[in-house]
């Protein structure tokens, strides 16, 4: 898949399912799961162990989903994540040399940030998206909204503090699509291998989602009418 097939898969589905597990096959189950409930994205970070032999199987054997590496902190990682077939790098902070490795590889890139600043130094680096992190700790969703402000080109991906009550909140306030860890892939459902509850709950964030997106649209379109 090229780049802009990627980003458009991403701001398609809106969601990025952050993916750490305790073993590979947690990872793989996880992948499995999150993507019957509608969402074929995945981002497998590299605490999970052994995560460069998972994203390189998921590639191999799931070429339906969008198989991405996270928790890539150097240049050096950034190449090894590309060689095992991941198609999308993501990263906690800012790292300018990651991000310039992933333009050599031509990789999307989704740079994390969290003040003003970084936000701006990671955009301007080339980053394809912003990460923000941990959104949560800083007002979630009105925090997002205070960026957006100054900064509206820029596509924002709210990340901690992503669930169920805040999601249409986060979309409503400007996010481009949002990273989900523990709240979509729970740790004591993912221990005990729960693929339904795992597809119900990605399915919910898909609603909520394009809910909060459709409710956006017609708000904008009413107040063109309205001038």
């Amino acid at each position: 898949m090229k780049k802009q097939e990627v980003r458009g898969l991403i701001e398609q589905i809106g969601i990025v399912p952050v993916i750490r597990a305790s073993s590979p096959q947690e990872a793989r189950f996880a992948a499995e799961a999150v993507c019957q409930g509608g969402i074929p994205i995945v981002e497998i970070t590299m605490t999970v162990p052994k995560a460069l032999e998972v994203i390189s199987e998921l590639v191999k054997t799931a070429p339906e989903v969008l198989v991405g590496a996270g928790t890539v902190l150097s240049e050096e990682m950034a190449r090894k994540c590309a060689d095992a077939g991941a198609q999308f790098l993501v990263s906690p902070g800012f790292n300018a040399p990651t991000v310039a490795a992933a333009r050599t590889l031509d990789l999307l890139m989704v740079a994390g940030a969290l003040t003003p600043t970084e936000v701006m130094m990671a955009w301007n680096s080339g980053a394809d998206f912003v990460k923000v992190f941990p959104c949560g700790s800083l007002g979630g969703p009105s925090y997002i909204k205070a960026l957006k402000g100054p900064l509206p080109q820029v596509a924002l991906i709210p990340t901690g503090g992503v669930n169920l009550d805040t999601a249409a909140d986060y979309i409503r306030a400007g996010a481009a699509a949002l990273g989900v860890g523990g709240d979509l892939v729970p740790k004591e459902v993912l221990e005990t291998r729960q693929t339904e509850v795992i597809r119900a709950l990605a399915a919910r964030f898909v609603e909520l989602v394009k809910a909060a997106r459709n409710q956006t649209a017609a708000k904008t379109e009413h107040a063109a009418e309205a001038r």
